[in-house]
């Protein structure tokens, strides 16, 4: 039903919207992350419904704030109405962001939205709106709005349009009580101010931002500006992160960081209530040089985005490889240089399998995989079993060690998930900041007890070699596997066609899934693959599926003496190395 009140039923539009972009299986309109952000939206809706749901839906607050920025006028640009015309692609990110309330506080649920979209897409208009809203609407005192970037001329661009707003009608001044200064705009009826702010103004004391707008994230160099904000807001009840930005080159920053922690969000390997993201951009296989995609990284083509000026930039960048990098980043949100993800997330799920135990494999062949770590990494250990009669079916478990001194210091940051999964029993902590081998090969032993174990491999770290010595001396089948291509390609080719095929099965392990998320793969040309972080400096970890191709690596070796695996014409190249 509409609100009466507001000049449209902006709820309706962004349910609407939603229901086409899951609708569009085929992805010719909406990329794949897009139509991830609208089924996630219905899901939440679902759950807001019930009332053990920590956030329900606000029609009025999802219609007011679209209502406002609508009644702002336009200042750049020329346009068929005077004022602001949402389109429906807008209305939903509002809609998100605004209508989701806490159940408890009425305060909104999303504290951090993530928008990624080309450029001449209208972002600094949508965000100055909502910077003024945060500023004269939410009920706020004293609201502090930033317009941040990390020169003083960028941060003056969303506050720039903000202010010719302001400047535009005096009914709108006089409405919201509103004076325009030469460095801040204020709110008489709050007492809040909305000003920019670069990285050096930023370590001044009494930064304290109900909303901080941070444009074009992609092009902060370090996190030292995106840190201090995210931290300065901690007195707020109610308080905002606006991220907008286009795709970048800076695989290392904060923003691509941000950008990997909505893919996963969005695939729903981590849970993250707090966090709206959506991602406008094209999907792999897309060619960005067919006019017929352009529409899923410029939801506003045809309207800010003009055909033809994209036509006449492709056309360019079809013969200069300069501007083809600019293109394909500015125009199709396309990261340069960003590896794919390796595996298929909705295909490892449905390879989840919970009618079996590791218990219902007692006495069967197995082979183990180890990854250790000391301090700050995780230490994976994998067990992987391919039983007779269950056609060419993988079955792999895992266990996960960190350090409690470790995950107590992630515990309210970055690294809250290690808390949760020590909660649930996902990953062992062992007492200390070191981890405590000894709990590891403990397991190892017990697992060597309970199955036909036939080869336990490590990888190259320090303390592995002393670990499979004592094995080895002991009678275990235990020997260091180096980490290259040459004895990585077989068994990592393995565990992707098992994936793809439904026949590698797990049980769900949170963790597992997490770095399976986290793995991309360098190819060589000889046909080679080698799984690796997603950039050199990511927090986020790959070990445990490092110890599962390892455990497959020895499954793969049997089975080709046995003569249940053909060799393949081409292995010499896999085991030269």
């Amino acid at each position: 039903m509409a609100n009466t009140g507001h000049a449209r039923d902006y709820a309706k539009i962004a349910r609407d919207y939603a229901r086409r972009a899951v609708d569009d299986r085929q992805q010719r309109r909406h990329c794949g992350w897009v139509r991830k952000a609208a089924q996630r939206y219905q899901r939440d809706m679902k759950r807001a419904q019930q009332k053990t749901c920590p956030f329900y839906f606000s029609d009025w607050w999802a219609n007011d704030v679209c209502d406002f920025i609508e009644k702002l006028p336009h200042v750049e640009g020329q346009w068929e109405s005077a004022t602001i015309h949402l389109e429906p692609w807008q209305i939903f990110i509002l809609v998100n962001v605004f209508g989701f309330r806490q159940r408890e506080t009425d305060a909104r649920r999303f504290n951090t939205a993530y928008i990624e979209v080309a450029r001449k897409n209208a972002k600094s208009t949508l965000s100055a709106g909502v910077g003024l809203y945060c500023l004269a609407c939410e009920g706020e005192p004293g609201p502090q709005i930033k317009s941040a970037a990390t020169t003083g001329d960028q941060a003056r661009i969303v506050w720039g349009v903000a202010r010719k707003m302001v400047q535009a009608t005096k009914d709108m001044r006089d409405a919201f009580g509103l004076e325009t200064w030469s460095k801040s705009i204020s709110c008489a009826d709050t007492g809040g101010d909305f000003q920019p702010i670069n990285a050096k103004s930023s370590t001044q004391d009494g930064l304290n931002p109900h909303c901080a707008i941070i444009d074009e994230l992609h092009a902060h160099k370090d996190r030292g500006l995106f840190d201090v904000l995210r931290s300065a807001r901690g007195a707020r009840r109610n308080p905002l992160g606006w991220y907008i930005t286009t795709a970048g080159y800076n695989m290392n920053g904060v923003c691509y960081e941000q950008r990997l922690f909505v893919s996963k969000m969005l695939d729903g390997v981590l849970e993250a209530d707090h966090y709206f993201g959506i991602v406008f951009t094209l999907d792999e296989a897309d060619d960005a040089f067919d006019p017929k995609v352009w529409l899923k990284a410029n939801p506003n083509l045809g309207v800010s985005v003009g055909k033809k000026e994209l036509q006449d930039y492709a056309r360019e960048a079809e013969v200069n490889s300069q501007s083809e990098g600019d293109f394909k980043t500015k125009r199709c949100n396309r990261w340069l240089n960003a590896a794919g993800a390796w595996l298929n997330m909705a295909q490892w799920e449905a390879c989840q399998q919970t009618t079996y135990t590791l218990a219902d494999f007692a006495g069967h062949q197995a082979w183990i995989g180890a990854d250790l770590a000391d301090r700050d990494d995780i230490a994976s250990i994998a067990i992987v079993f391919a039983p007779e009669g269950r056609e060419g079916h993988l079955y792999a478990f895992c266990r996960h060690y960190l350090p409690k001194d470790h995950v107590d210091r992630l515990a309210h940051s970055k690294g809250a998930h290690y808390a949760a999964w020590a909660r649930d029993g996902t990953l062992d902590v062992t007492e200390g900041d070191w981890i405590d081998h000894d709990t590891v090969e403990a397991q190892i032993r017990a697992w060597c007890d309970q199955f036909e174990v036939r080869s336990i491999f490590f990888d190259q770290f320090g303390g592995a070699q002393q670990m499979a010595q004592r094995l080895a001396e002991q009678g275990y089948s235990a020997e260091l596997f180096p980490k290259n291509a040459g004895r990585y390609t077989d068994p990592a080719m393995e565990l992707e066609a098992k994936v793809k095929t439904g026949k590698f099965q797990h049980i769900g392990d949170p963790c597992l899934k997490w770095m399976a998320s986290n793995t991309v793969v360098s190819r060589g040309v000889n046909g080679s693959i080698l799984p690796k972080k997603e950039t050199q400096d990511s927090p986020n970890k790959i070990d445990a599926i490092d110890a599962t191709i390892m455990g497959i690596a020895g499954m793969v070796a049997d089975l080709q003496d046995q003569g249940a695996i053909a060799v393949p014409d081409d292995y010499e190249f896999m085991i030269a190395e």
